[in-house]
């Protein structure tokens, strides 16, 4: 069985490697914290300011949002409802992209579901005609991201409905935990109702900086989350998470800002590796994928040993060669890219 692999890092090492907000949460968000009491940690936490707040920021009506502890939290009770389904014949089965987030594949197995993995197509494309006929009567759930990670690359929206209206009633998880950066969404008044097989995921660990609170969402009509709502336990969102949510929800202009952070070091880490010599691929989320080959798993090394870390990607089925690094605060690029450019001085490249 798959087991998630949690990467540390040294203390005061810069974090590259985990896709988080490399500014921390909102300042706004830090007040809430500090006023909290002793009491807040001995009571059970009261979600209706949290699930409004949440709510209004996506546009959508309470009853549409099931807030999680994280979004694997979400994953998991999406693959728990749709694997107990035993409605349709045969052993059950998840659909994932190859490569993908790990946990997709993870909570699948965790929970007696085979998987299938359909590989990306070339220059990772969207395989929408392959995910389509990697579909049988033992399909349970598909899982999708856009944008998609590990390679950053949005999917087309238009795409993402056809294959839920082409599988219905088969759940279809959309994990839309970068579109804060990437723009398009499938949480949708009009889109929503109409799609009863659709759940979109989200987590505000990413553009808000709440990843060490573990607060997540899935979207969807009130019939497709109600299965979700019976799994997931009845506090599983703690004290601190739901405190932060309204205030960071209100504070959309530090979310603008470390969108526009990370816009101009995603142009910064690009001009970098065209200067480099390195293959990176466009990306609508706060990460690139960068293609190293050989040299990959080096390069981490030598980052590394500045201080730095990123992910190796390298060893992994359909990153072979690549590095996936996190473009947040542009300082931290700018420390990132004069770093790399020492690694491959000192390697004579």
């Amino acid at each position: 069985m798959s087991e998630y692999d949690r990467p540390s890092a040294p203390a005061g090492a810069l974090r590259l490697h985990l896709n988080e907000n490399t500014g921390g949460c909102s300042p706004a968000v830090f007040d809430v914290l500090q006023r909290l009491t002793r009491q807040h940690a001995a009571f059970y936490p009261d979600y209706d300011a949290a699930y409004a707040a949440v709510g209004d920021r996506l546009g959508i009506p309470p009853e549409w949002l099931l807030l999680t502890n994280g979004l694997d939290e979400g994953i998991l009770a999406t693959a728990a409802a749709a694997l107990r389904d035993r409605t349709r014949p045969g052993a059950p089965q998840g659909i994932t992209l190859l490569p993908a987030f790990d946990m997709y594949e993870i909570c699948t197995e965790a929970l007696g579901g085979d998987v299938v993995r359909v590989p990306l197509g070339a220059n990772f494309a969207f395989p929408k005609t392959a995910i389509l006929a990697a579909v049988t009567e033992r399909t349970r759930v598909i899982f999708l991201t856009n944008p998609h990670n590990p390679t950053g690359m949005p999917i087309a929206r238009r795409d993402l409905i056809e294959v839920a209206e082409r599988v219905a009633p088969i759940r279809v998880l959309v994990d839309e935990a970068y579109a804060d950066f990437g723009g398009e969404t499938l949480v949708d008044r009009a889109l929503i109702p109409s799609h009863p097989n659709l759940l979109v995921g989200r987590t505000f660990a990413k553009a808000y900086g709440l990843a060490g609170l573990r607060a997540g969402a899935v979207i969807g009509s009130p019939d497709a989350l109600a299965p979700l709502r019976s799994i997931v336990p009845p506090y599983s969102l703690n004290s601190w998470a739901a405190a932060a949510l309204p205030a960071a929800m209100a504070d959309r202009a530090y979310v603008e800002w470390y969108r526009a952070q990370a816009e101009e070091s995603k142009r910064m880490l690009t001009a970098a590796c065209d200067r480099l010599g390195l293959r990176c691929w466009p990306s609508a989320a706060n990460f690139m994928l960068v293609d190293a080959g050989a040299r990959a798993a080096a390069i981490a090394r030598g980052l590394a040993a500045r201080g730095i870390q990123v992910r190796d990607k390298s060893k992994e089925a359909g990153t072979e060669g690549c590095l996936r690094i996190t473009t947040g605060v542009v300082d931290h690029t700018r420390r990132l890219v004069s770093a790399l450019e020492e690694v491959l001085c000192a390697a004579g490249e």
